[in-house]
């Protein structure tokens, strides 16, 4: 609830402060929070499906002589994985099934994504499209690229 001191400013004990500042995600306004006066959705309407693939988290960096891209794919059957480059972009689909869930009449808590999963990445250094390497062990996928060597510079004539 919030009070006012004595030069009636408006003031915010320190849950309501906190739930202003990190958005409280309960549903229930704060007063004098008018992000929160925004009507929020009937749980039902968040259980709908969408047909938008998740997008997987990358790290890509480099070595001398080579570009690595890694990406945490635990549960992915590599038969699952669609890895592909063109025009010196990356990208990897695939699918990450939850299993045989029969029976089941009601989640508590959801927060794992199953599905369909995409990622397209322009790759920041030109690569050998001959020198590529994927292994997927233990959950990581890991994309291994040799780099087009720019060892010398060219110097080109103004005219």
């Amino acid at each position: 609830m919030a009070r006012r001191n004595r030069d009636d400013d408006l003031l915010l004990e320190e849950d309501e402060l906190t739930a202003a500042f990190l958005g409280d995600d309960s549903g229930v306004p704060v007063e004098g929070d008018r992000a929160q006066q925004s009507p929020t959705p009937a749980d039902d309407e968040w259980d709908a499906e969408e047909n938008v693939p998740g997008q997987l988290a990358v790290d890509v960096y480099e070595t001398r002589e080579k570009l690595i891209v890694k990406a945490r794919t635990a549960g992915v059957n590599k038969n699952d994985l669609d890895v592909s480059i063109s025009d010196n972009q990356l990208t990897i689909r695939g699918t990450l099934t939850s299993g045989n869930e029969e029976g089941v009449e009601n989640y508590f808590l959801q927060e794992c994504y199953w599905g369909e999963f995409s990622r397209t990445i322009a790759l920041p250094v030109p690569v050998k499209e001959e020198e590529i390497e994927a292994v997927l062990k233990d959950g990581v996928l890991t994309i291994s690229f040799g780099k087009v060597q720019q060892d010398t510079v060219k110097k080109i004539q103004v005219l």
